[in-house]
């Protein structure tokens, strides 16, 4: 990425088709294969919905802490599936397909403590392409993997500093994982062999005035299906790392597929000022289109893109920027291929979901 021209383009705002209100925070979105949406909330329960519908259509109850975190796994075409579902220091996994309308923590199908005292409570959960392995990060700053197939418990050598908020593995890197934390760093390991590959250190985007009020604490993180990774900061980045992007059979400017994952080199990374406050969601819509959320629900639509003639000459277009219309603060955001969803509370407290229609183009 030796070069980047920043431009804006004022392309369709995406379309409000509903909202959801829960009584709670909305403090986790996530969607099912099948397209139905599961929204945790920070009083220990889940709804599930199928967009743009507004029904309640399944619901887990009575977890006992804030759901951190929803990662949804199919197991039957057309089905809800399974969900792995993080509280406090525990994840759970439940049926989704079960025929109880209300599910309660005493309908788990496996329930396994990974914090390491009450304090440590889970962050973020991923479960990887092939479903044999889960994720997690901790209040602590551990990150480590759960092996599906016999549920042991592995923590890497390393940790953040501070609490790692997020964690994701990488597309076609049977091994690899990328973790976020408040200690303003990213790590990538290794998870078979419990080592870091190599890690990427932020600093603050000087302001205007010569002083950053806010550290850059990594709040959000996503990794494109190319390898491209997008992550927000607390102080309003959006950096883009393009060292391990896949790039098509077809391009001149295709690389030959390097040992590890480098997507966090420096050289092949920018940093855009996106917003003056914690940009707190991130999440492709396509292999080179983003979406990204503010905690004040400022949300906009990015695009990357180069030319097979210049191909180190990056173009980093912002195509809308709209406001949630009732959410005041937001804590999650989630895609789908026909809607996106912004989770979070209003002004009153009660937790809000809002489903847009995002056209990309």
């Amino acid at each position: 990425m030796a070069a980047v021209t920043v431009a804006i383009n004022e392309a369709d705002p995406p379309t409000l088709r509903a909202t959801l209100q829960t009584p709670a925070h909305v403090s986790a979105l996530s969607c099912t294969k099948s397209g139905h949406l599961c929204v945790g909330s920070d009083d220990g329960s889940i709804r599930v919905y199928h967009p743009p519908e507004t029904r309640v259509v399944k619901a887990i109850r009575g977890l006992g802490a804030e759901v951190s975190c929803v990662a949804c796994v199919e197991t039957n075409p057309g089905g809800l599936g399974q969900a792995w579902v993080a509280f406090g220091r525990r994840i759970s996994l439940f049926d989704l397909d079960s025929p109880k309308l209300i599910l309660s923590s005493g309908d788990s199908l496996h329930t396994l403590v990974i914090g390491e005292d009450d304090d440590d409570v889970l962050n973020e959960v991923t479960v990887n392409k092939d479903q044999k392995t889960l994720a997690f990060s901790t209040d602590s700053g551990a990150v480590g993997v759960v092996d599906l197939q016999n549920y042991n418990i592995t923590r890497m050598k390393s940790r953040h500093t501070s609490v790692c908020g997020t964690v994701h593995f990488i597309p076609d890197r049977p091994s690899e994982l990328v973790s976020g934390g408040y200690d303003s760093a990213l790590l990538h390991f290794d998870f078979k062999q419990c080592n870091t590959l190599s890690r990427y250190d932020f600093t603050p985007i000087p302001q205007a005035s010569g002083v950053s009020l806010s550290p850059p604490f990594v709040l959000s993180c996503a990794v494109s299906t190319s390898g491209l990774i997008a992550v927000g900061t607390a102080d309003g980045q959006l950096w883009i790392g393009a060292g391990g992007e896949k790039r098509p059979a077809s391009s001149n400017k295709k690389k030959k597929k390097s040992r590890k994952w480098e997507g966090l080199r420096a050289e092949e990374s920018r940093a855009f000022k996106i917003a003056e406050g914690p940009v707190v969601a991130v999440a492709f819509v396509k292999a080179e289109v983003l979406l990204t959320c503010t905690l004040l629900g400022t949300l906009s639509l990015h695009a990357l893109s180069t030319s097979d003639e210049e191909p180190t000459k990056w173009k980093f277009e912002t195509r809308w920027t709209t406001e949630t219309k009732k959410i005041s603060k937001v804590n999650a955001l989630n895609v789908h291929e026909s809607w996106s969803a912004v989770g979070g509370f209003d002004v009153d407290g009660k937790g809000l979901v809002e489903i847009y229609s995002v056209k990309t183009e």
